[in-house]
């Protein structure tokens, strides 16, 4: 696997940066099983090197079960954060429980901060 620098693939991985010792990647577009893998790639290195990873889901217009059980995957590998989430995300979320589990965030600069 390459490193969390060189894990940006063009699709639904955007800007990837440093932030002190945490890594924020962002996703965007739609998230299910077919476009799932640069994400996976991109988080899974992120997860390798840095111990906090913020995820920015402001950009994404859906997510399904897979999204989601990658996003459960990584909370047990590192301390993942999800910023930003829209409108759909947010009922995945709350549907599914998993807003109980994973620590959401308004905004990259919350998920930063806290």
């Amino acid at each position: 696997m390459t490193g969390a620098e060189d894990a940006f693939q063009p699709g639904v991985v955007g800007d990837s940066y440093a932030a002190g010792t945490r890594w924020v990647v962002a996703a965007r577009g739609e998230l299910d099983q077919d476009t799932l893998a640069p994400l996976e790639e991109a988080l899974a290195s992120a997860a390798d090197r840095y111990p906090l990873v913020v995820l920015d889901t402001g950009a994404v217009t859906f997510g399904d079960s897979s999204f989601l059980n990658l996003l459960l995957r990584l909370h047990h590998l590192t301390a993942l954060r999800v910023a930003a989430p829209g409108e759909q995300l947010r009922r995945l979320f709350a549907v599914t429980g998993a807003d109980t589990v994973l620590s959401v965030h308004a905004s990259v600069e919350d998920a930063l901060r806290a």
